[in-house]
């Protein structure tokens, strides 16, 4: 027994040795020094610019709060992590920082002390950002007003909060890369490949996870549902999700950039990114990831269902009551809705998702496209959450998924109860 207790520690010992060595051997030395001379103006523009594709505002700004001061809590299953103030305050900032910090932290997932960071920070995405686009991203952040402003200690459950933690799963679901060009496709397809892929960090969303919080392919765009905000993200490869293999490409250009196109609209965390990133991006990088959007090759969904139960007559009964009298004037008598205003909701594949939170959401908490350059006062969807109960929003959807020629299972009210009481102030 004692000889097989030193064996465990010896092998314990080595596989701590190992994940170590695989976080921290090896690692160059990098220009301690921050820069002396203010960026150039065009430098500061470029990454200005780069910062919107990336929306690095929205995580390090808090409601309210100072921009890239840092400090808004992002909700994690392991707790609560807290951005931090990346303003070129010395202090508190990045004011200390060199070029060469950034883009260890930036392609790396290090802080300047080396201490590796959490991955609510997407570097697994940032990993593909080019050297020259991460020296722009400092340069606009250090021309920014330096903001004292303490970064917050996370609040994560043991062992989540340690290093140690953090360190095995950087040796399971992280790879440091970069982003190569693939030769057999064009220039504008590679650009929306590194757009995606990478700096935009579309697989942060759409893409699954395990309950560890990592994936083997963080560039599949499979779908999966967002963690701690109940929305799904579908997928982007599936022609019976979110997949656009068969859109003309101008659609897929003006579902981006407004938010709103002939076969869909975006509501919830995308209609977000919508206004507070794509609408902002230069039409030829919008054309270039709706390009390599267009490219994916067709797969089955991964929530495709192996079988469709009908719902009862009686639910179908109340349903439709319930349609007739809060839906119909907007989505009309069958589902048809209305051009550029209320989306039809016949034959619309996100009706029928065998996936159920964004309906649900939707109805219980209102739905909302982005107010957008292009499209500047859009129609919304006003909440229900007040009026209608589980089983009558599980009724009507359950109608709806059922009707005009959708197909799909009916909604539960437990699963509307489940959204009910998950929603976050």
């Amino acid at each position: 027994m004692r000889r097989l207790l030193w064996a465990l520690l010896a092998l314990l010992l080595l596989a701590a040795a190992l994940v170590w060595a695989w976080n921290f051997w090896g690692t160059p030395s990098l220009d301690e020094s921050p820069p002396t001379t203010p960026p150039n103006s065009d430098q500061v523009a470029r990454g200005a610019y780069l910062a919107r594709v990336g929306n690095c505002m929205l995580c390090h700004t808090e409601r309210g709060g100072t921009p890239y001061a840092g400090g808004r809590a992002i909700e994690t299953p392991f707790g609560t992590v807290y951005s931090s103030n990346i303003t070129p305050d010395a202090a508190t900032g990045i004011g200390g920082w060199s070029a060469g910090y950034f883009r260890r932290a930036l392609q790396e997932g290090r802080s300047r002390d080396g201490r590796l960071l959490y991955p609510a920070f997407p570097y697994p995405h940032m990993t593909l950002v080019t050297a020259n686009d991460a020296d722009a991203l400092f340069d606009y952040l250090r021309s920014l007003p330096p903001a004292n402003k303490p970064n917050r200690a996370h609040r994560l459950r043991w062992p989540y909060s340690t290093q140690a933690a953090l360190a095995v799963w950087r040796v399971l679901y992280f790879r440091p890369e970069k982003f190569e060009e693939d030769a057999t496709h064009t220039p504008e397809w590679n650009r929306g490949a590194y757009l995606v892929r990478g700096l935009a960090h579309c697989g942060a969303c759409h893409t699954a996870r395990n309950a560890l919080g990592g994936s083997s392919d963080l560039t599949d765009l499979s779908g999966g549902l967002i963690p701690m905000q109940n929305w799904y993200a579908p997928s982007l490869s599936s022609a019976s999700e979110a997949g656009t293999a068969d859109w003309p490409l101008a659609e897929i250009e003006q579902l981006l950039s407004t938010g709103i196109a002939p076969r869909a609209t975006t509501s919830g965390p995308m209609a977000e990114v919508v206004l507070n990133s794509l609408q902002y991006l230069e039409p030829g990088d919008i054309r270039a990831m709706a390009v390599y959007l267009k490219s994916l090759p067709p797969t089955p969904g991964d929530t495709d269902p192996l079988e469709v139960r009908n719902p009862t007559d009686q639910v179908l009964s109340r349903g439709s009551k319930i349609y007739k009298d809060r839906c119909i004037e907007c989505h009309g008598d069958r589902g048809q809705g209305v051009p550029n205003a209320y989306p039809a909701l016949a034959r619309n594949r996100q009706v029928t998702l065998p996936v159920t939170a964004n309906l649900v959401q939707v109805v219980l908490h209102g739905g909302f496209a982005p107010a957008t350059r292009r499209n500047p006062k859009p129609f919304g969807m006003p909440p229900f959450a007040t009026q209608l109960s589980d089983a009558d929003v599980a009724a009507v959807l359950s109608y709806v998924r059922a009707s005009w020629g959708n197909r799909a299972s009916p909604v539960s009210e437990f699963e509307v109860a489940q959204q009910r009481s998950s929603a976050r102030p």
